[in-house]
């Protein structure tokens, strides 16, 4: 597969750690999180450290469609029923700024950033949608319920927001990274009190921040149980048109679209990692059908870290490691998710208050039926006889014959045909007999 961020941008390349060092604050991670929260405490005059095992932006960074937008599919509903118009509110707010963040950066970054409206939109459901418009209306924000869109088939109704946006992540992150103090093939090993271990050395801080997409301590926090992860596929048509707009369907497994210069990019196919159905082929047959003349010129695949309750988990990583800082569980929406993850984390570090955080803390309760599922997940596939088994936590692994990897269907983990480790949060690959 062949990612369309990577073809039209010069990356910019950081030296490998090869001795002990000391910093103020060590993010572990290099994609837009980490990232941002480095520049913001930079920004703050506090000494940081970015240390990647790769290279920025080679994670789930390169597979966004980029898409910056406070339109969470109808969460908004869900947080008004479940915690409160207040705390709705809170998590709209966090992501309108989010969002004015983005645009006010990409000022002074070069990132194709461009205003585009946010529309979801569902097929068959107009109530829901015209409860999450009536919703997010009451939480001050203009939401428009719609019938009319530029999709090229019908729909039941939609959901507008103004003046969201759009960018090139990659060219928005290297510009975000210049100036910054990183280190690109550096694989953190494990973290014990406030000293980070890599192959080649320790590094100490006096803050560290775990910004790897799925957390690597297992040992803490509960995360095992709280994350699971999603495989999404998307590919880039020339000969397609302009939809003006960004668009997701509200359904699992539907169909969602962005436009980037003369490409439209149609994405979906979800499923959960290490499980059976739609994929790459689906997304293709739906082009098939409703862009006759479409020419494919990229495809490829990400993966998203979801939470129990759709907000992610972003503070301290635990009530018994207070020096250790956490952001994860982006769900679909990494970049203003990532934006938020940045401003809480740097005030926390700073010792400031934040409005936001009480709404993303991690340690928030964990009974909701989406605990359960990865539960009955987890028991399922720890008994399954199988002489293959995910380094992380036991897992059984399955074999996914459209990607050609091992699969993890616990906790998302994935490994090559070969063995060698494709998606964490598993450290190492796995000996193939």
């Amino acid at each position: 597969m062949k990612y369309l961020w990577t073809q039209d941008v010069e990356p910019i390349r950081f030296p490998k750690l090869t001795n002990d060092l000391t910093t103020d604050v060590l993010i572990i991670g290099g994609g837009m999180a980490g990232i941002l929260c480095a520049r913001l405490l930079q920004e703050r005059g506090i000494d940081c450290t970015v240390v990647e095992a790769s290279v920025i932006g080679g994670g789930i960074t390169k597979g966004t469609t980029a898409v910056i937008t406070a339109q969470h599919d109808t969460l908004y509903t869900d947080l008004a029923a479940d915690f409160g118009l207040e705390k709705a509110k809170q998590y709209l707010d966090a992501n309108l700024r989010a969002v004015g963040q983005f645009r006010e950066m990409s000022r002074e970054i070069p990132c194709d950033f461009e205003d585009k409206p946010s529309v979801m939109y569902s097929l068959f459901d107009r109530k829901t949608l015209e409860r999450e418009a009536e919703t997010v209306c009451s939480l001050g924000f203009s939401a428009e319920f719609t019938t009319k869109t530029q999709l090229p088939f019908k729909i039941a109704g939609a959901v507008r927001y103004p003046y969201m946006a759009q960018f090139h992540p990659l060219k928005f992150l290297f510009g975000a990274a210049e100036g910054l103090d990183i280190y690109e093939g550096t694989f953190v090993r494990r973290v014990k009190g406030n000293t980070a271990y890599t192959d080649r050395g320790r590094i100490k801080a006096r803050k560290i921040v775990i910004a790897t997409h799925y957390p690597f301590i297992n040992s803490r926090g509960m995360y095992s149980m709280k994350l699971y992860q999603m495989r999404s596929f998307v590919v880039a048509l020339e000969n397609a048109p302009d939809l003006s707009g960004t668009y997701v369907d509200t359904a699992e497994g539907g169909m969602y679209f962005r436009n980037y210069k003369n490409y439209l990019l149609v994405g979906g196919g979800d499923h959960r990692t290490g499980k059976n159905g739609g994929g790459i082929e689906a997304v293709r047959d739906f082009v098939r059908h409703h862009f006759p003349d479409a020419r494919e010129k990229y495809a490829w695949a990400t993966q998203d870290c979801m939470s129990l309750d759709g907000i992610p988990y972003i503070g301290c990583y635990s009530p018994s490691m207070p020096d250790v800082y956490v952001a994860t569980g982006f769900n679909e929406w990494g970049m203003t998710s990532s934006m938020a993850a940045a401003n809480i984390l740097a005030d926390m570090i700073s010792g400031e208050e934040n409005e936001f955080a009480p709404v993303f803390a991690p340690d928030r309760s964990v009974m909701h039926k989406q605990l359960f599922v990865n539960l009955g997940t987890s028991l399922g596939n720890l008994v399954l006889p199988t002489a293959k088994r995910c380094p992380h936590l036991g897992c059984a692994l399955k074999w996914n014959d459209e990607e050609q990897s091992w699969d993890c269907p616990c906790h998302g983990s994935r490994f090559d045909r070969q063995g060698g480790l494709v998606d964490n949060p598993a450290m190492r690959g796995i000996h193939l007999k």
